[in-house]
């Protein structure tokens, strides 16, 4: 017997179980492998059963068999074998107008109709495991036995008595093909989303494939005769030529597949198919809004508050809600040393009382861009610019808001109408649905009470942030800051750290806002209220626009600095542009380290290098290895963007505390006291002034880095995507907002917004007793009573990829970090361990970097996953002839 480890159905064997998978579980991310004490994980079916065929060839079925039988509470009957058993006999008491009382935990619900009783059923408890079901109706036995064991016994039969009865039901019987045939047809038109909103393939295309495909399967039919005529000679048995060609006939008339595609058929056409779509998944389609009916101008609105009624319909999601307040709620409760580990730590969101009340609220992160979809430097620039706003949920964790596909669409329309019309005309649907929001919220059934929320916090770059808050949009001249009153000339001889500069309070903010509408023109770079703080009663301008890292840092920062810095060493003959970009293209970049490598510094740079985040972010992280040794220790130009790799490893923190946040502003002080010093005549940029608030944002924000707008900027990329392929430029913000409608709608079906815990792909399976003695030792310490493990040479978790051969940072000593170079990768009771090679690392000033020499006791240490100082993998590099590492961010040791 095969237990799904999805759903904790049943199936005979192993070819029921994929077919299962594939019908019940085809959107998910992964596929466990089902054999118990294998945790391989695939993301395709192909390939599980690919492994299921190479690794476990021989084993017959699972080696551990807990089976449960079900118990009927309107009867004697406490011998159903499975679930589906356990329905298909509930079903006939309904049938026979007996009032049933809902199954299912928490839930009160009593009918004596069969159709409203499944209607109940599919709305209120799909999906569902058998542990949600109320107690007594499932009952665990172990089958575990020398017999059941057995390698010739290919399948567990169940009770025969206990399913005949209700396998003679023709009722019965009509109803599991109707579902069946529902399941086949839904996940057939799934591929068929997926292949035209995915791959992008178009739907006229599509069209011709499955017009082909029903000729050829309808030139099947004397196939499926003879095979039919085989089948019953096989058996002895004979029937009328005209009966078998009947059978054949009905046979193909009725498979869900052809008759979906027939012309006519639910998914024959792209018109039929999107109705489809529409109508069985819950596709939460765009609304236009008629901006000016004779100049044909519009925006698309996508509910928020539809959107969000279909998540918190989904089990998983809200568990994971649930689970994620009460990680903070406890937090809080206990009093721990004071850590910045997300916004919930941030002044901002205790002293809100609607946010920190205790309750359970929805918190709702903005992200709004102007983006083109076309070449930005060809004819049509500008033409087709939009500005997107998105959104996602705060409540999640931080890996899951950073899916793609956990990111929404709120709001299409063109730039040029934001400019015409304004943020409060395009904003108002938006807004009207926070505001029902706050004031009432939306009922989970699953909670069974109402949740209210607001939005939290919005994402934009500088330009979108003092736009949609109402400050000065321009940045050369006046005050230039949202959060303090600082202006342009002032932040040249003047720092944040003098406290020469006022904050913008509420109180202030509101008078500015006055003064400007009063008179007419800005005051202190204020120009009119924030569209948002006008609407909304628990959002403010002050708590509400965080800086953005990338853009000020990665995008602005670094790339005018590396730009100053290395024509001042390319003067002075410590090398030359050629050489640098020669050692950059040959630098052997490892494992993640290779996705963004940086690119090649134009011979045109002047004031900057260019770039985008990742790969300016990677050229001043792995500069020191590159030319590291062709520059004098004492150079103060290398000097500064060492500082600068410093400030941005702070930065990228995931955690920090009050001491590296005083760490950090010392930092970001000595980088500008030396940059002003080797470049008196080069003008401070905002975005070098912006920097200097970062500790206090932090202690308002939490870190910042999960504020930053790098996996929002991601997102534009599916839109530029479809335009590109569909080359269709009619009412744009409609065509891309359907479509992307259509993919969020695949993934919703899918109810799964968390990566597995482990994914890998192959293991070996050890006994402990073979391992080295340290080895042995090690876990019999940590796991005691272990007799097996299995090792694997990579794994991923959380997104992150771990292999042997890579470093990772566990413990320290004398306030440096220990490395270990992993050797063994195990899992062990389900929980990931790395065995590690310990490392002595010496700090090297110059290179910003440690030296790696081998311990001279030669430890050697088993690690858990929850034991590393920092859960990033690092890789080692030669640099001439010493090994050494530079890390990626900042680690609290």
């Amino acid at each position: 017997m095969w237990r799904c480890k999805e759903c904790s159905v049943y199936c005979p064997n192993r070819y029921e179980l994929l077919k299962h998978l594939r019908l019940q579980h085809r959107h998910r991310q992964s596929y466990s492998c089902p054999h118990l004490n294998c945790p391989c994980s695939f993301k395709t079916l192909n390939a599980l059963q690919i492994h299921l065929s190479r690794v476990h060839p021989k084993q017959a079925c699972q080696e551990i068999l807990e089976l449960e039988s079900f118990s009927c509470a309107q009867c004697s009957c406490k011998s159903l074998s499975n679930e589906r058993d356990f329905f298909m006999h509930v079903g006939l008491h309904l049938k026979s107008h007996e009032i049933v009382t809902c199954m299912f935990r928490n839930c009160t619900f009593k009918t004596n109709i069969y159709g409203t009783f499944h209607s109940h059923k599919n709305r209120k408890h799909t999906p569902h495991t058998i542990s949600d079901l109320k107690p007594g109706i499932v009952t665990t036995k172990n089958l575990f036995s020398q017999e059941s064991s057995d390698a010739n016994n290919d399948t567990l039969c169940p009770d025969d008595s206990a399913v005949g009865s209700i396998s003679t039901s023709p009722c019965t019987d009509v109803d599991m093909r109707k579902t069946l045939t529902d399941v086949i047809e839904q996940n057939f038109a799934s591929a068929l989303l997926k292949l035209e909103h995915f791959a992008h393939v178009p739907g006229a295309k599509i069209d011709e494939f499955l017009e082909e495909l029903h000729c050829l399967s309808s030139a099947s039919h004397p196939l499926s005769v003879n095979i039919i005529e085989t089948v019953l000679q096989k058996h002895g048995s004979t029937l009328d030529k005209l009966v078998i060609e009947e059978v054949a006939t009905a046979l193909s008339a009725s498979h869900p597949l052809l008759k979906a595609i027939e012309k006519g058929g639910s998914l024959s056409t792209s018109y039929l198919r999107n109705k489809f779509y529409r109508e069985h998944f819950n596709v939460i389609e765009p609304v236009e809004y008629v901006l000016d009916k004779r100049l044909s101008k519009s925006f698309q609105y996508v509910p928020i508050l539809k959107t969000l009624q279909e998540l918190f319909k989904i089990k998983h999601f809200v568990e994971k809600v649930v689970e994620n307040h009460q990680i903070h709620k406890t937090s809080e409760e206990t009093g721990v040393k004071v850590t910045y580990k997300s916004f919930y730590d941030g002044s901002h969101f205790k002293e809100n009382y609607f946010l920190s009340c205790g309750e359970l609220r929805i918190l709702l992160t903005l992200y709004i861009d102007d983006f083109e979809v076309c070449n930005p430097l060809g004819t049509s620039r500008r033409k087709h610019k939009l500005c997107g706003i998105y959104w996602t949920l705060s409540n999640l964790h931080p890996a899951s808001q950073s899916a793609l596909s956990s990111i929404y669409l709120t709001i299409m329309c063109k730039s040029d109408d934001v400019k015409n019309y304004g943020y409060e005309r395009i904003m108002q649907p938006l807004l009207q649905d926070v505001i029902t929001l706050e004031e009432d919220g939306i009922f989970v059934p699953l909670l069974g009470k109402c949740v209210k929320g607001t939005i939290q916090v919005v994402a934009a770059d500088n330009l979108s942030a003092h736009s949609l808050a109402g400050f000065n949009e321009s940045f050369s001249a006046g005050n230039i800051c949202r959060v303090c009153t600082a202006t342009r000339s002032e932040i040249q001889v003047t720092d944040v750290r003098s406290g020469s500069f006022p904050l913008r309070t509420k109180d202030l903010h509101n008078s500015h806002v006055n003064s400007a509408h009063q008179n007419g023109s800005s005051c202190c770079g204020v120009k009119r209220q924030c569209v948002i703080t006008k609407n909304l009663a628990h959002f403010s301008v002050q708590t509400g626009y965080p800086p953005d890292l990338m853009h000020d840092v990665f995008e602005g920062i670094v790339p005018v600095e590396l730009a100053h810095c290395l024509s001042l060493m390319i003067s002075k003959k410590y090398f030359t542009l050629d050489l640098l970009n020669k050692c950059i293209l040959g630098f052997p970049y490892k494992w993640s380290d290779k996705t963004n490598k940086p690119c090649m510094i134009p011979h045109t740079f002047s004031k900057t290098i260019g770039g985008n985040a990742h790969e300016n972010w990677a050229l001043i992280r792995f500069l020191p290895f590159i030319i590291g040794h062709l520059v004098p220790e004492d150079e103060m130009a290398w000097q500064i963007l060492m500082v600068l790799k410093d400030i941005i490893e702070l930065l990228v923190a995931p955690v920090h505390t009050e001491d590296s946040i005083a760490y950090l502003e010392s930092k970001i002080s000595e980088h500008r006291k030396r940059y002003q010093d080797l470049f008196p005549n080069v003008q401070l940029f905002p975005k070098h002034h912006f920097l200097e608030h970062y500790p206090s944002v932090i202690r308002k924000f939490g870190p910042v880095v999960g504020l930053w707008t790098m996996r929002f900027e991601a997102k534009h990329s599916f839109f530029k995507h479809i335009i590109r392929l569909s080359n269709c430029f009619k009412n744009v913000p409609l065509s891309l907002s359907s479509k992307h409608q259509l993919m969020i709608s695949y993934h919703m079906r899918a109810s799964s917004f968390e990566k597995p815990i482990l994914e890998m792909t192959n293991v070996s399976s050890v006994p402990v007793d073979v391992l080295e003695r340290d080895i042995v030792q090690s876990i019999e310490q940590k796991c005691p009573g272990t007799i097996e493990v299995h090792m694997t040479r990579s794994v991923k978790t959380k997104g992150v990829s771990f292999k042997t051969g890579m470093l990772v940072v566990h413990g320290s000593n004398s306030g440096l970090p220990d490395f270990g170079k992993i050797v063994h990768i195990f899992i062990i009771q389900e929980r990931l361990f790395f065995f590690t090679k310990r490392l002595c690392g010496w700090y090297s000033e110059h290179h910003r970097a440690f030296e790696l020499t081998v311990c001279p006791t030669k430890a050697r240490d088993l690690v858990e996953l929850s034991d590393l100082a920092d859960d990033y993998p690092l890789a080692d590099y030669s640099v001439g002839s010493v090994r050494m590492v530079t890390l990626k961010r900042y680690v609290l040791v």
